[in-house]
């Protein structure tokens, strides 16, 4: 169900950046790649707490709406104070979502070693 909702992701911002050529400021570079990261690490949490039986949308909506803003609020406080602390959300949004991805990995991994040692 989570990977419906992450191909989606995908489609939509593949379909979005080609079929709608909207001119975005610069400025808003660092604010943008956040957003992507932090809806990115959402995605693959989510993803992983299905895989686990935990997965709860409200958890998962609250996560989304508060790691975008933290991020977010990181950036904009690096360039108030001429410091790029963009990099620790990057940082930290990062290698959560490539430690999600490696569980997700590993649990798919482990999913197919049993189907063939049954036969």
């Amino acid at each position: 169900m989570i990977a419906v909702g992450l191909i989606g992701l995908l489609l939509g911002v593949v379909i979005a950046s080609v079929a709608l050529d909207i001119p975005l400021p610069e400025e808003w570079a660092a604010y943008l790649s956040l957003a992507a990261l932090a809806g990115l690490d959402t995605a693959f949490g989510g993803w992983r707490a299905a895989l686990e039986g935990r997965f709860h949308a409200d958890v998962f909506v609250s996560g989304f709406i508060v790691n975008a803003l933290l991020a977010a609020m990181l950036a904009y406080l690096g360039d108030r104070i001429g410091v790029d602390l963009f990099l620790a959300a990057v940082v930290t949004l990062g290698g959560r979502m490539f430690l999600n991805l490696s569980l997700i990995r590993r649990y798919y991994l482990n999913q197919w070693a049993l189907r063939r040692q049954r036969g």
